[in-house]
């Protein structure tokens, strides 16, 4: 098992790797504007921020005033392939740190890059599981339009 260590905390390859299919497959549900599947992703209690809503309370919460209003508005959401993370000793906690990149629509249609970084907190009961996020922040970079005015239909 390989090991290393960010920022003071040690991270089996595994737990990456797992931190890192998480966003991956977050990006796919965001493409396909798939909200039902991507709940599993996110704890029912899960607390969040983000570009819509100041602080949202519940993964209802999030999916009705964030990602509603978001995933259907945009094309392309994809993590970079630099993911990074730090996991507790206990390996049942981690934060995964993301840049993401996806297009957005500006009112009169034409497109423009729509980059931002993403910070997500991850639980677990045991290793064996999979991580479940308990908080995520996501922002766009500085000097990016804050809305995107494209229209998906949702999928789920």
């Amino acid at each position: 098992m390989t090991t290393h260590i960010e920022a003071g905390s040690v991270v089996q390859d595994a737990d990456l790797d797992s931190i890192r299919t998480w966003f991956v497959d977050l990006s796919a549900y965001v493409r396909a504007v798939d909200f039902v599947p991507a709940r599993r992703l996110f704890a029912e209690d899960f607390l969040s921020f983000g570009s819509i809503t100041d602080f949202m309370i519940g993964r209802d919460e999030a999916e009705a005033t964030q990602w509603r209003k978001v995933w259907p508005t945009i094309d392309g959401f994809t993590f970079r392939n630099d993911i990074r993370a730090l996991v507790s000793p206990d390996r049942l906690f981690a934060v995964g740190l993301a840049i993401f990149d996806s297009t957005g629509y500006n009112e009169d249609g034409t497109t423009f890059a729509r980059a931002g970084r993403a910070t997500v907190s991850f639980v677990r009961a045991s290793i064996d599981e999979p991580w479940v996020s308990n908080h995520s922040h996501m922002s766009l970079f500085r000097g990016t339009p804050a809305l995107s005015h494209g229209n998906k239909p949702a999928k789920s």
